[in-house]
């Protein structure tokens, strides 16, 4: 199988408790994992570390920093960047976050997002971690992340340097942009993960758990890898899914399930 570069999203099998999860990405062949803070945190930061590394897997990212908009903003993304080196994962994840309570200024919201990650920069830079920026879907831009658009995080990320600050192209946040392929060609070295799933409808009430397996909705996943990889991305193909559907299947058996979507849809 070609697994090179396949990576399991730890939330796509959200009640898989961690060392099953490694567990059974070795079994799988698997070589990496993307990792969530909450479920490390539950498990114990030294331990998770200890457990991916005594495993031989790679950790492909880290979810998630951001919410600039919440109060505690600072503490807690400097926490989850020395969370991120301590995992040895290269890039964490940021979720802008949504209009502070009672605003409706969505540009001084994201002057705020590219404020905040001037601020935490040096920060990640200097732990090793690359902080990737990544545009979520405009119907999430109220509550949980103003920065709907990949152009709109690379007007962030180019002021940096592109080994500090990246993007993350996640499939089912950017596939509907008609522009997407130009600012794909344009982000370049600044893209800094790349995620995939699916878009079904109809979309779950809340739509956050709107998302299926590779290969069971319509996004044209194989048309977005060839894109990033044309941009000159070789890194790690991470599956995330958030479905209470996918959810309630036994953890192995949706390994199983993203590896052949990805098999077949993606490579």
């Amino acid at each position: 199988m070609n697994l090179e570069r396949f990576s399991f999203n730890q939330a796509t099998a959200q009640r898989w408790p961690l060392p099953e999860v490694v567990a059974g990405c070795v079994a799988a062949g698997v070589p990496g994992i993307g990792l969530w803070r909450e479920p490390v945190a539950e498990h114990g930061l030294a331990r998770s570390a200890k457990l991916v590394r005594d495993a031989g897997l790679a950790v492909t990212s880290l979810c998630r920093g951001g919410f600039f908009s919440a109060d505690d903003w600072r503490a807690e993304n400097l926490r989850a960047i020395e969370e991120a080196a301590t995992l040895g994962a290269p890039e964490l994840v940021l979720v802008s976050g949504g209009l502070p309570a009672g605003s409706r200024d969505i540009d001084g919201a994201r002057r705020r997002v590219a404020d905040a990650i001037g601020e935490l920069a040096p920060h990640a830079e200097a732990a090793g971690v690359r902080l990737a920026i990544e545009p979520l879907h405009p119907m999430f831009a109220a509550d949980r992340c103003v920065i709907a658009t990949l152009g709109q995080a690379l007007d962030i990320a180019e002021r940096f340097d592109p080994a500090v600050v990246g993007v993350v192209v996640d499939a089912y946040h950017v596939w509907w942009d008609d522009t997407v392929y130009a600012q794909i060609a344009r982000a370049g070295a600044r893209i800094a993960a790349f995620q995939v799933c699916d878009w079904v409808t109809p979309l779950p009430e809340g739509v956050l758990l709107g998302r299926a397996l590779p290969g069971d909705g319509c996004i044209e996943l194989r048309r977005l890898r060839e894109a990033v990889d044309a941009a000159g991305y070789a890194g790690p193909i991470e599956v995330e899914v958030f479905s209470a559907e996918v959810w309630a299947r036994p953890g192995a058996e949706v390994l199983d399930a993203a590896i052949a979507g990805y098999l077949r849809h993606v490579v």
